[in-house]
């Protein structure tokens, strides 16, 4: 599925989920931009793997909570790239920066989670579509349950910022339509070198042992990788996807698929 002569966008590239979608890219001919907010070491790695992968690109420095940023950003790929065919909304803040339940997270951390999902999308899709033409595509990484859920109290703000994004989603889909330019977001489920491997070893370990093997509540029985949201990502910026558009995508082995309901050795059989 090569894509040869293309250039991607893709926010919070440095490390994790954005560098998985960043070098499954690039093994297919795109040059990449990769942006990163503190660690210009990790994203400067990320570049040389892209290149190690036969492709090119570049870095840029840019907190996707400041619109001045990202305005900044998107002119740094016209001058560099002239050109933009796919845009991936994947950075957000650090956890310690939103992570607190609904009746004591501040404003400003509500404000860091809603600016650096919805508010961010909004800006940065509106610099975008100057740039693409007919084939264009647009992605963004949520997680869907966040949003859907109240049960893990500390994500609210990023819950109801992600929701936020998903519902911009389907409205610049319809907006977009006419253009040949679709709009998708993808869930999803727990991937390591993500937000798991920030949390306390504890909850690291309870997560793992929960979804992995035979018995796991995922029914692949892993963990996914960056490199799977990659290959997600990468089908969803293929031609053949040109008609999927405005849609919540879950890939994540099987996990949306479980029900809280009733036992797993019941749903398992």
């Amino acid at each position: 599925m090569a894509h040869n002569g293309k250039h991607a966008l893709i926010t919070g590239s440095s490390r994790g989920i954005g560098r998985g979608i960043a070098l499954k890219l690039a093994g297919q001919g795109i040059k990449v931009a990769i942006n990163y907010r503190k660690n210009e070491a990790a994203a400067k790695d990320t570049l040389a793997k892209v290149k190690q992968r036969g492709s090119d690109g570049f870095v840029i420095q840019a907190d996707v909570c400041r619109p001045d940023d990202i305005t900044r950003m998107f002119a740094r790929v016209k001058s560099e790239f002239g050109k933009l065919d796919i845009f991936v909304s994947n950075a957000r803040p650090d956890v310690a920066e939103f992570y607190q339940g609904p009746m004591n997270i501040t404003l400003e951390q509500w404000d860091t989670a809603m600016n650096s999902q919805a508010r961010a999308f909004l800006v940065a899709v509106r610099a975008a579509c100057p740039l693409m033409g007919e084939g264009g595509r647009i992605v963004a990484i949520t997680y869907a349950p966040g949003g859907r859920t109240g049960s893990w109290q500390p994500w609210v703000g990023m819950g109801a910022a992600k929701s936020a994004m998903e519902s911009l989603c389907r409205y610049f889909a319809v907006a977009l339509a006419k253009r040949g330019i679709t709009v998708n977001a993808i869930s999803p489920g727990w991937i390591e070198d993500s937000v798991l491997n920030t949390l306390p070893d504890v909850a690291q370990d309870m997560i793992r042992s929960w979804h992995q093997g035979e018995k796991g509540w995922t029914p692949m029985g892993r963990l996914g990788t960056p490199a799977d949201v990659g290959n997600a990502v990468s089908l969803l910026c293929s031609a053949d996807a040109g008609w999927i558009t405005g849609q919540v995508i879950a890939a994540d082995g099987g996990l949306s698929l479980m029900d809280a309901g009733l036992p797993l050795d019941i749903q398992r059989g």
